[in-house]
């Protein structure tokens, strides 16, 4: 049902400086972002390292629907977005599992379909069950140009195989003269 841990969202109050925090201490690159005026808030999505990703969401108003989480405090973890295959597989396990959910949302066009499990139902963890391809919200220079799958660049101990991954950007093993002989053979045995 689920396929990755896709990313942990922090709500804060003072963006600006929380965008500054992570962009020093985690190098990220943002991806995707959005002010949603009906909910009063803005999300930011913000990759780390290879596969790692973060979202900071903030209030742009008063009557936001983060008002009560930030009330007494300047931020914290909101929400972990899990990623499935199909939402509506997920939603038919949660159900056989007797799990409650709410906010099941199947949007036009199908970029982005979500169910959430409230913290009282998941030991303190608001969960959001997400469909959607890595791809549409990532920043383009994280992945492989031309739909590659992998690309190797050579070093001087062998080689940088860098290959896609399934849930956006790319993952990169070093490997040496012996390793690249290894898998040549082994690859080779599959033709």
């Amino acid at each position: 049902m689920i396929l990755r841990i896709d990313h942990i969202a922090i709500a804060v109050r003072d963006y600006p400086r929380a965008r500054a925090f992570f962009d020093a201490l985690f190098n990220t690159v943002p991806g995707a972002a959005a002010t949603v005026d009906s909910t009063k808030y803005h999300w930011q999505l913000l990759s780390v390292g290879d596969l790692s990703r973060l979202e900071l969401l903030s209030p742009t108003g008063e009557g936001s629907f983060l008002d009560g989480f930030l009330k007494n405090k300047e931020g914290g973890v909101h929400h972990i977005t899990v990623q499935t295959r199909d939402i509506r597989e997920a939603r038919q396990r949660l159900d056989e599992l007797s799990i409650p959910y709410f906010g099941y949302n199947e949007y036009p066009g199908g970029v982005w379909n979500e169910l959430f499990i409230h913290p009282k139902d998941a030991f303190g963890v608001l969960i959001q069950i997400a469909e959607f391809r890595s791809e549409d919200w990532l920043n383009p220079a994280l992945g492989l140009k031309d739909g590659k799958k992998w690309q190797v660049a050579k070093t001087e101990q062998g080689a940088n195989f860098t290959v896609a991954h399934p849930g956006g950007a790319t993952f990169t093993l070093e490997l040496d003269k012996a390793e690249i002989k290894n898998l040549m053979n082994e690859l080779s045995t599959m033709i």
